[in-house]
């Protein structure tokens, strides 16, 4: 895909409010695109939890060429988030809920409630299920694009903190996670992120994500039948070398009503990069099928 320009941004930051804290907290956030332009915005989650949104900056090639406003945002405790490190271990702050009602707030904020659409990547895709398994009215499209998945030796021990454990996980990320070489800057600042302040991420998953130990270990948008609530379309994006195999992707599939499915056949878990203009005629189509302009 040939190289371009980013679009022109406006960024800023919106108070939140956060029981159980003792500080105010802010949500940094940045919106590419014109958000009065008709077009119906696209909002952006990004996966860790504990990563930051800088790797989906791609998806800027949408405003670009579709005119579709994008907001991109670092979540709580990422970032140019308010980070609260004190909260470290505390499996029963860091929840879905307190994500969710982050996600509502800068909706509110920007005046976008009533009319937009949101693309999930891996635990932004969890997140993003959750969502919209509570049917908000604003919601009018849905991309859950890859999600979660397990290594051994060191995890038995209790070593995961050894270089070779490290080294070994790093190794399946080049193979499972993006498989090009070398990784782009926004890639590698993901890592670099979760290393400086790893607090959501440690808590919420632990060593790695392929040895759960955190309060996401026994999530799961199964049983209830819950997922049959989500009225939206949605669109499941994976790759063929993917972490997230088609095993965690079926159930999606089989229970969302309105759902249809691409697998990229030579990308692992981040498509929007490896395999870039195939990903952005897939996902445009997706966006601007019925109509470009916002009711």
């Amino acid at each position: 895909m040939p190289q371009y320009t980013t679009p022109i941004a406006t960024e800023g930051e919106v108070d939140f409010e956060v029981p159980g804290t003792n500080k105010p907290c802010k949500t940094w956030y940045k919106v590419f695109g014109d958000l009065s332009s008709g077009r119906r915005p696209l909002v952006a989650l990004h996966g860790g939890p504990g990563a930051v949104h800088d790797y989906l900056l791609t998806l800027t090639y949408l405003t670009r060429i579709h005119g579709i406003p994008l907001v991109l945002y670092d979540q709580l405790g990422n970032g140019r988030s308010t980070h609260l490190p004190e909260k470290k271990g505390d499996a029963a702050f860091w929840t879905d809920d307190l994500f969710i009602a982050e996600l509502e707030n800068l909706l509110q904020h920007l005046g976008i409630q009533d009319d937009y659409d949101l693309y999930g990547h891996s635990w932004g895709g969890m997140l993003g299920g959750r969502f919209a398994i509570r049917q908000p009215p604003g919601l009018k499209r849905l991309i859950i694009a890859n999600a979660p998945a397990t290594i051994n030796k060191h995890e038995a021990e209790g070593t995961t903190d050894d270089k070779d454990y490290q080294d070994a996980v790093m190794c399946f990320y080049r193979r499972y996670v993006c498989r090009i070489e070398p990784w782009p800057r926004e890639v590698s600042k993901v890592f670099e992120s979760i290393e400086q302040d790893p607090t959501v991420y440690s808590t919420m998953i632990g060593p790695s994500e392929f040895f759960v130990t955190g309060s996401l270990k026994n999530w799961t948008l199964l049983g209830g039948g819950h997922l049959h609530n989500i009225k939206a379309p949605t669109l499941l994006l994976n790759g063929r070398f993917d972490e997230a195999q088609d095993s965690v992707m079926c159930p999606f599939f089989r229970d969302i009503p309105n759902v249809q499915w691409h697998t990229f056949k030579n990308s692992s878990h981040m498509p929007h990069h490896e395999e870039r203009e195939e990903f952005m005629e897939v996902v445009s189509n997706f966006l601007l099928r019925e109509a470009v302009v916002s009711a």
